[in-house]
C-alpha cells in the first residue's frame, strides 16, 4: 500500500450532508503507511454529528480495498473551524494567534513539580500524533526549554512580516519552540520586575510568527501573581492544565491555580489535573511502586473542583536523563513513556 492508494480509495467516501468526497472536501491530511499502520487526520471545520459514521466509512473501504494483510488503522479526528469564524474576537496585537486553533496553559502553584517536563513531553507527544504544535516557554525566570529539547544553541531570526517585525520560532522533533532562554547568555540571570517580566512573557507568544497550529503550548511561570493575570487575560486561551505533586505542600497550591483561572476577570476553564511524581519506580524494579510523596492528592483535588485527573506520572530515572540530554523522554519506546502518550491522546480528543 502507498499512500497515493490510500488517498484514491478515501475519493470514494462521501460526507453525506455534503454530496462530496471527503478528499475533495479537504477533510483528509496527513496519509502516511509505515511499519504495518495507516495514520491519517480526518479534520473538519467545525463540531460534525457524522464524524463517527465518516470514520467509520474509511475504515471499512480501505479494508474492502485491502481484504489482506495485518494492518491497523488509526484516525484522527479533529475541528479545526475556519480562521475567520474562529478568530473574530482577536484584538489588536494578536495577529501571530489568528491561525491557531487551541492555546492551553500548562500552569502550576509553586515551582519545582515538574511543569515543564510535563509541557515538553505533552507537546512532543503531540506531535508524534501527527498535530501541528508549538511551545511558548514563558516561564521568563527559569527558561528551561533550551536545555530540555537540547536547543540551547539555537538563535531565532526576526523577520520583517507587512512593517511588523516578527520571531521566527526554532523548529525540532516536529514542535515549533520559544523561550526568552534563546535570547538570554547561559548563567545570565534575568532580574526583572513585574512589568518588564509580563511584557517579554506576552512577547513570546504574541511576536512569534507560528503559522497554522492545532495547539500552542504556553508554559507559564509557576505561582500565581500579577504577571500571570495580566498575560492570560491578553491571550485567548482555550484552557489551562496545571500540573502538580502529590504532597500536601504542593496540593494547597493547586488551590490557587485553579482559582486564578475561574476568577471571573479570566474565567477560563481548567481542563484537568496532572499528577507528577505520584510514586517511584526503579528502573530494575517497574513492578514496583513508592509513594514518597504521598498518595492520590492530586485525585482528591481533581473531585474537589469537579475536574478530570489527565494522568498520574511516576518518577522515572530516564525522565530526568531524556531531559538533562535534550531528548524528550516521550520520544522513546518505553513504559514511562506512555504516560505523556496518554496525555497526549486525552487533549487531542478534548472538546475545546
Amino acid at each position: 500500500m502507498t499512500q497515493k492508494e490510500i488517498e484514491d480509495v478515501l475519493r470514494g467516501v462521501v460526507h453525506p450532508a455534503k454530496d462530496k468526497d471527503i478528499v475533495s472536501l479537504e477533510m483528509v491530511e496527513d496519509i502516511k503507511v509505515e511499519d504495518g499502520k495507516i495514520r491519517f487526520k480526518l479534520v473538519f471545520s467545525s463540531p460534525d454529528p457524522l464524524a463517527s459514521s465518516i470514520k467509520q466509512s474509511c475504515e471499512a473501504a480501505i479494508r474492502k480495498a485491502f481484504p489482506s494483510g495485518d494492518y491497523k488503522i488509526s484516525i484522527l479526528e479533529l475541528v479545526r473551524e475556519k480562521k475567520i469564524a474562529k478568530r473574530v474576537h482577536l484584538e489588536l496585537g494578536q495577529e501571530a494567534l489568528e491561525n491557531v486553533n487551541h492555546i492551553i496553559a500548562i500552569a502550576s502553584g509553586k515551582g519545582g513539580v515538574g511543569k515543564s517536563t510535563v509541557a515538553v513531553n505533552l507537546a512532543v507527544a503531540l506531535a508524534m500524533k501527527g498535530l501541528r504544535v508549538g511551545l511558548a516557554d514563558a516561564d521568563v525566570y527559569g527558561p528551561s526549554v533550551p536545555k530540555m529539547t537540547g536547543t540551547e544553541d539555537a538563535q531565532p531570526s526576526v523577520e520583517d512580516f507587512g512593517g511588523k517585525e516578527m520571531i521566527i520560532p526554532v523548529e525540532k522533533y516536529g514542535v515549533k519552540w520559544m523561550s526568552i532562554g534563546y535570547f538570554a547568555s547561559a548563567g545570565q540571570p534575568l532580574i526583572w520586575r513585574g512589568p518588564m517580566a509580563s511584557n517579554a512573557l506576552k512577547q513570546m507568544v504574541l511576536q512569534v510568527k507560528w503559522g497554522e497550529l492545532d495547539f500552542l503550548l504556553i508554559d507559564l511561570p509557576p505561582g500565581t501573581g500579577d504577571i500571570h493575570i495580566s498575560t492570560v487575560q491578553d491571550i485567548p486561551l482555550s484552557g489551562a492544565i496545571v500540573v502538580s505533586t502529590p504532597q500536601a505542600v504542593a496540593i494547597s497550591d493547586v488551590e490557587k491555580g485553579v482559582n486564578m483561572f475561574r476568577n471571573k476577570d479570566i474565567n477560563k476553564p481548567v481542563l484537568g489535573l496532572v499528577e507528577n511524581m505520584s510514586w517511584f519506580t526503579p528502573e530494575e524494579l517497574p513492578a514496583n511502586k513508592y509513594y514518597i510523596f504521598g498518595k492520590d492528592g492530586c485525585k482528591a483535588m481533581a473531585e474537589k473542583f469537579n475536574v478530570p485527573l489527565l494522568v498520574q506520572i511516576p518518577i522515572v530515572q530516564s525522565i530526568r536523563e531524556s531531559g538533562d540530554n535534550g531528548m524528550p523522554v516521550a520520544l522513546r519506546e518505553r513504559a514511562d513513556s506512555m504516560a505523556f502518550r496518554e496525555l497526549a491522546d486525552k487533549v487531542a480528543e478534548m472538546k475545546l
